[in-house]
């Protein structure tokens, strides 16, 4: 396999990355960095955030919303990048000492957030993660913000069935991905162990591909993982990077594989990159915010 890093810049913690197939263009953020990105063509626009970002995604109006540590903003994609227009959409944990980590949008457009006690001091240094103060909350175009989960440790991989019954969901403290089914109200029913601990490192962000596989990003393990409908290992990706950290599918056919990653102390060259890799199977398309 083929592998390029599609920019020069290293991110301290890449994470979240979005494919906007309207205007091909990829989206994604280095959390620790304070730093949202997107690249068209081979053109980067940074935008220097207030505070740590963990996801950077489009809206159907024409911005993008960045989750930060205090809320739900939105982002004027014109405005400059050491000057960030920024607007307050809501606010959907105000747990004090949590912050924003993984985010995706649901088939309708709908804003899904995990939250968890911030481990990211001033410096990007790590901290200590003591308890579980996360929740994972459903966000609408209208800015109502729905409670789901409470008691989450390190929040990652947002997934759904086609037909929105099913969501695939990971605490990375428990090292598990669990399936939820999804009631008619929008709650959520008890969680199911999908996929657990292995000695490939621990899941991070996924995606999914149009055969309805999962491919999960390894943290410490320097692999993506493809996992079938039923949680099982179809194959392992090595990668030259020490932690990839969530993937998506992009491309004009859906066929490139974009995998984010975060610094380590092993200092591979590679590590904080965005990789790309053409694969044989077509991904799913991102959605974008419908508000």
């Amino acid at each position: 396999m083929t592998w390029t890093a599609v920019t020069e810049h290293r991110a301290q913690l890449g994470e979240g990355p979005f494919w906007d197939a309207p205007t091909q263009a990829l989206y994604w953020v280095d959390i620790a960095g304070r730093q949202a990105l997107r690249l068209i063509g081979q053109n980067v626009q940074i935008w220097q955030m207030p505070e740590h970002v963990s996801a950077f995604i489009p809206c159907a109006s024409g911005d993008a919303l960045v989750t930060l540590s205090s809320g739900v903003y939105r982002l004027d994609l014109d405005s400059p990048g050491l000057e960030p227009r920024l607007s307050l959409f809501c606010v959907a944990d105000p747990q004090p000492g949590n912050r924003a980590n993984e985010a995706r949008c649901d088939g309708q457009g709908r804003l899904w957030l995990g939250t968890m006690q911030n481990n990211i001091g001033e410096h990007g240094e790590d901290l200590p993660i003591t308890r579980r103060s996360g929740g994972l909350f459903r966000i609408d175009p209208d800015k109502r913000v729905t409670p789901l989960l409470r008691g989450l440790g390190i929040p990652n991989t947002l997934l759904w069935s086609d037909d929105g019954t099913t969501l695939l969901f990971g605490d990375s403290l428990d090292s598990t991905l669990y399936r939820y089914f999804i009631h008619t109200d929008g709650n959520l029913d008890t969680a199911q162990p999908w996929y657990s601990a292995d000695q490939n490192g621990g899941p991070d962000g996924s995606a999914m591909d149009a055969e309805g596989y999962v491919w999960n990003a390894r943290w410490d393990g320097s692999c993506l993982l493809r996992l079938t409908p039923d949680g099982q290992i179809d194959r392992k990706i090595d990668l030259p990077i020490s932690r990839p950290t969530s993937c998506v599918f992009g491309g004009a056919d859906l066929k490139t594989l974009y995998i984010t990653s975060a610094k380590s102390p092993l200092n591979h060259p590679l590590d904080g990159a965005v990789l790309s890799l053409r694969v044989d199977v077509a991904g799913k398309l991102c959605t974008r915010f419908a508000g």
